[in-house]
């Protein structure tokens, strides 16, 4: 399929703290490293973000360009590059605190090629960018599939009773829906997460996918629920798990020629078949970037098929990521 995807959210610099009392600096940001996935598996993707032109910026910018990813135009002119500080426990998970600010630069918009927009996480919630996320979503389902990652920052997006509606809101205009059981748990404390992925497929997604960090992933679908394991790997950190599942969610989508809007009643029809074909090369995908440190989705030469690691046992692939 010719065409693109186009990311909308946030690109940052993670200022990493580790248990040993040492830190370091990486460029992360949730859709950022959505877009790293899509462009290190070789597919056409560009990011609308927010960055300063300053020299956190242009280590941004770089890591962006290696992995082939295009920025889409405005995204430089925020006053200075936003941070996460993410302090790492000894098992390699990641909890958070934000020096951030978000807009949508004026040149992002769904066109003709655009075969899917994916946003999320901050940028799907804080103002004042979310209203012209939801914008652009909303004028975009009329050429593109669309997904949505909830990715919840609860230390950003303050209480979940009132981040539900617009999550909701997001989750009913999306084609597919990744989340995470610990968001899910957030967002509907004392509700099983797939009772709640099961009602937001009914209000509009074609597949609503749920991740289960070491128990593997789940996709509710019309055809019915399909689970697949995580795989067994020596676990580094959990930087960016989810959003490189995320990522190779949309290369499976697009690999299968399910993306665009006139792909929508196929992709509303997906068998159980494909759905667990999908999930494999989604967890496969996870599983090499909670392998090695930071934010480090594979290239093809990483993969050798889906089962390039071991499926015998499950291992972390937690949703930390900034």
């Amino acid at each position: 399929m010719n065409g693109h995807v186009l990311a909308v959210g946030e690109a940052l610099v993670d200022v990493v703290h580790r248990p040993d009392g040492t830190s370091a600096e990486h460029p992360g940001g949730s859709l950022a490293n959505v877009a790293l996935t899509l462009g290190r598996l070789g597919r056409d993707v560009r990011l609308a973000t927010w960055l300063g032109d300053d020299e956190r910026g242009a280590t941004v910018r770089d890591w962006l360009a290696e992995s082939r990813v295009g920025l889409v135009a405005g995204s430089d002119r925020a006053a200075r590059t936003s941070v996460a500080q993410a302090t790492l426990d000894p098992t390699g998970a990641a909890t958070y605190e934000f020096d951030l600010e978000w807009r949508v630069p004026d040149g992002a918009a769904a066109v003709p090629e655009t075969l899917a927009v994916h946003t999320g996480s901050i940028a799907a919630v804080l103002a004042p960018g979310a209203a012209d996320v939801r914008r652009l979503v909303e004028s975009a389902r009329a050429t593109s599939t669309i997904t949505y990652d909830p990715n919840a920052r609860p230390a950003l997006m303050g209480d979940p009773v009132d981040v539900r509606p617009q999550v909701e809101e997001l989750v009913a205009l999306a084609d597919v829906v990744k989340v995470s059981d610990e968001d899910l748990a957030w967002l509907s404390p004392g509700t099983e997460p797939l009772e709640v992925a099961r009602a937001w497929q009914r209000s509009g997604p074609a597949v609503v996918v749920v991740t289960f960090g070491g128990s593997g992933a789940t996709a509710v679908t019309a055809a019915g629920d399909v689970t697949v394991a995580a795989p067994r790997v020596d676990v580094v950190d959990t930087v960016g798990a989810g959003d490189s599942f995320m990522g190779a969610l949309l290369d499976w989508l697009w690999g299968a020629e399910l993306l665009g809007a006139e792909k929508r009643a196929a992709l509303r029809g997906i068998d159980r078949a494909a759905t667990t074909r999908m999930l494999t090369r989604a967890v496969a995908v996870a599983a090499v970037t909670v392998s090695r440190a930071g934010a480090n989705p594979p290239w093809p030469a990483d993969l050798v098929g889906p089962d390039r690691v071991r499926v015998d046992a499950s291992s972390p692939l937690r949703e930390e990521h900034a």
